[in-house]
């Protein structure tokens, strides 16, 4: 594809048999576009940054920093808080609650932290609100950019790298404040399940097994599928525990926000399979919710790993 852009073969970029590759001004001087055509890059983050730096996400006026009223104006800014992460039987769920807070007070309710990246990847986000949306749609971008120029998709852990350049990349805005961190899931074709990859704030990626999670109330989501995750789980019974998690997390993390059965808020769920993305409808993700509050009525802290009552493990010895 390339032999398109660089004019060594006829196409929509070639030009004319004087100066292939080159196109005529207005005033008859030929000139290849600043940028555009300039640099012809599978990546087009690259291409950004190299065309209008400024557009790329992290990139904050000099001098601003974390002292001070600059200081102040970021910690203000919402947060996005829980994200989590199972792998299914021939996939993987990711889900986030829905809270925002900007320090001790709620900024947002309803906000979105699943995303779709391409057909089989997607990916949530704990950090700086704002900056948290522009890394998700330039990874989107990304992923298509490559896909066009390349004529193929990256491989998953090809996405994955991509993802913790971008990552590494707003490493400077990071230690001013603007901290963004992802949580990056995918269907493997090759292997025929789901991945997950997490990140810190230098990059990345580490790949994790069985389920993850990131953000505030991580800590206490990760405790919660210690107890509920079996292997090869089906996409269901993995969502229903993802939301059980994300209970917990609400429970005890007070930046993280529960099922709102009054607003009707519920979590963001989505499922990576074989067969694709698949964000789940309100009514599904309500329905999974309720299911999650009945037994919590009855049981208050939530289902209870199964003891083996003194009987010794499948194929153990006592």
């Amino acid at each position: 594809m390339g032999s398109y852009y660089d004019g060594h073969q006829s196409g929509p970029f070639a030009g004319g048999d004087r100066d292939p590759g080159r196109v005529q001004g207005s005033a008859g001087l030929t000139g290849r576009p600043p940028g555009f055509m300039g640099l012809q890059s599978s990546s087009f983050a690259d291409f950004l940054g190299s065309h209008s730096p400024g557009l790329l996400p992290g990139r904050i006026a000099p001098g601003l920093g974390a002292d001070g009223a600059s200081g102040q104006v970021i910690r203000d800014l919402p947060h996005a808080t829980t994200i989590v992460a199972a792998v299914c039987e021939h996939g993987v769920v990711l889900a986030g609650d829905r809270r925002a807070t900007a320090g001790s007070m709620i900024a947002k309710r309803d906000v979105e932290k699943v995303f779709r990246s391409d057909e089989f990847s997607a990916m949530g986000y704990a950090g700086t609100g704002s900056v948290g949306i522009e890394f998700v749609r330039l990874f989107q971008v990304e992923l298509e950019h490559y896909e066009k120029m390349e004529g193929r998709s990256l491989s998953l852990e090809g996405k994955a790298n991509r993802l913790a350049w971008m990552v590494r990349g707003n490493l400077g805005a990071a230690m001013q404040g603007l901290v963004v961190v992802p949580l990056f899931v995918g269907y493997d074709e090759q292997r025929d399940s789901g991945r997950i990859f997490s990140y810190d704030v230098a990059g990345g990626p580490y790949e994790e097994q069985r389920f993850y999670s990131i953000g505030s109330g991580s800590l206490f989501a990760r405790g919660a599928l210690k107890k509920l995750y079996v292997d090869d789980m089906p996409a269901g019974d993995a969502a229903l525990a993802c939301v059980q998690a994300l209970y917990d997390a609400a429970d005890d993390d007070s930046a993280t926000g529960g099922p709102d059965l009054t607003r009707r808020i519920f979590p963001v769920i989505a499922t990576v399979t074989a067969d694709g993305f698949r964000k789940l409808s309100e009514a599904e993700s309500e329905d999974y919710a309720q299911q999650v509050i009945q037994g919590r009525m009855v049981q208050p802290d939530g289902p209870t790993a199964p003891l083996r009552n003194g009987q010794p493990p499948s194929g153990g010895q006592a």
